[in-house]
């Protein structure tokens, strides 16, 4: 497995500090997210997970914890929209360029706006996908917040 992704290209070139952790993964894990966490020993509200979204018909990525649901009303006014809706998984692999359960917030064919929860920001670090499946970036939530320049709001269910 290769280390360096469009998503550690990213943040390299953002000079952000961040380290890399590869893990098992299982593609018939019930959650991606939950699975990534059990593999890595850490507390699943740590453990970020990357959806694609749309809001009024617009590309919209959201970071939440792997252990919670996003509400789709919550996030359609977090975006400044009127209703949202998860986007099916071949249409986000080609907005994104990744691998649905690889699917980075970084390094996405095209930057799309993005809503990160904002109790993810009470850790000191946290764990995104780092581009492909059975890799996970850990990093400070600030820094997701800043590269990504991301709408901080309460998006859960």
């Amino acid at each position: 497995m290769s280390k360096v992704t469009p998503a550690t290209r990213a943040l390299t070139a953002a000079g952000v500090a961040f380290t890399v952790h590869a893990y098992d993964y299982d593609p018939d894990a019930e959650s991606i997210g939950l699975q990534a966490a059990a593999a890595l020993g850490e507390d699943p509200a740590r453990v970020l997970k990357t959806l694609m979204a749309q809001v009024d018909g617009k590309p919209v990525c959201v970071v939440v914890p792997s252990d919670q649901e996003v509400s789709m009303k919550k996030l359609a006014a977090a975006a400044g929209g009127k209703s949202a809706q998860m986007m099916k998984p071949p249409e986000a692999e080609r907005s994104t360029g990744y691998k649905v359960g690889g699917i980075s917030p970084f390094g996405q064919r095209k930057q799309v706006s993005t809503v990160i929860e904002k109790s993810a920001l009470a850790h000191d670090l946290v764990y995104l996908n780092g581009g492909q499946r059975g890799l996970q970036i850990r990093l400070k939530p600030a820094d997701v917040r800043d590269v990504l320049k991301a709408v901080v709001a309460d998006v859960l269910a």
